[in-house]
């Protein structure tokens, strides 16, 4: 079976840290194997904290012009993966080049074509499913945009039941958003792990391992998160969620 794949087990091996890596980050990132708060789980409470804000503006024109913000940066990012995966069938149309210029390359070993083509389809998946998630993701920003708009006026009743009903809904739909937003992102920062495979398995291994540190300290540790978590902030300031299964 090796042989039909034409990988090697190192090859294979490191794959599989590359997948296990990039599942690693998106359950501790979710809060799923620890409890310290990741700067996404912060700003999904401040997006519920937004809404509820938003509840009690009778003009919206702010909170529209946030949303269009981000459905251009969603579009923005959808655009580049759909080019980048052109660029990826353009770059087996060079396949000869490419090896030649992967063989002058200190620590390359010389892939054989299939190898590299395999590796290339590889790259093509992820930045397909990067594509795919950033298109849900600016679909559901846009009914979130509508959720809004079925937000009651505040001389409607601000408390009553219907303005709360109204107010989850959308709180829920904006962070489903964010949370397919941020899994498209963190496809095209893995993508730039996986370039490391096409030099060999170790540097695979090392640009993955480098930028799963990168992402774990701007998630746990960067001047962001603190930001967002000010000691002297309560509620959503601390991550703590209105509505903790829409983390």
């Amino acid at each position: 079976m090796l042989d039909s794949l034409q990988l090697t087990i190192p090859d294979l091996a490191a794959l599989a840290f590359f997948l296990a890596a990039w599942a690693v980050h998106t359950l501790t990132v979710d809060g799923h194997l620890v409890r310290r708060i990741s700067l996404t789980r912060a700003m999904n409470a401040q997006r519920e904290a937004w809404m509820r804000t938003m509840a009690r503006r009778e003009l919206r024109m702010i909170d529209t012009s946030i949303m269009v913000g981000l459905q251009q940066g969603t579009a923005f990012f959808a655009s580049s993966s759909l080019i980048a995966v052109g660029g990826c069938f353009a770059l087996l149309g060079a396949s000869d080049h490419v090896l030649t210029v992967l063989a002058d390359l200190p620590f390359a070993a010389a892939p054989s074509r299939s190898t590299f083509e395999i590796k290339v389809l590889g790259l093509i998946i992820i930045l397909a499913y990067a594509f795919f998630k950033f298109g849900w993701s600016y679909r559901l920003f846009n009914y979130c945009s509508i959720l809004v708009g079925a937000v009651p006026m505040q001389g409607e009743g601000t408390h009553s039941p219907s303005m709360e009903a109204a107010v989850r809904r959308a709180t829920r739909m904006n962070v489903l958003a964010g949370k397919h937003f941020n899994a498209g992102l963190r496809a095209i920062f893995f993508s730039l792990g996986y370039l490391g495979w096409f030099v060999n398995a170790g540097v695979f291994v090392v640009t993955t391992l480098i930028l799963l540190a990168v992402l774990m300290r701007r998630q746990f540790f960067s001047a962001a998160r603190r930001a967002v978590l000010e000691p002297d902030q309560a509620g959503p300031g601390k991550g703590d969620a209105i509505f903790p299964d829409s983390q």
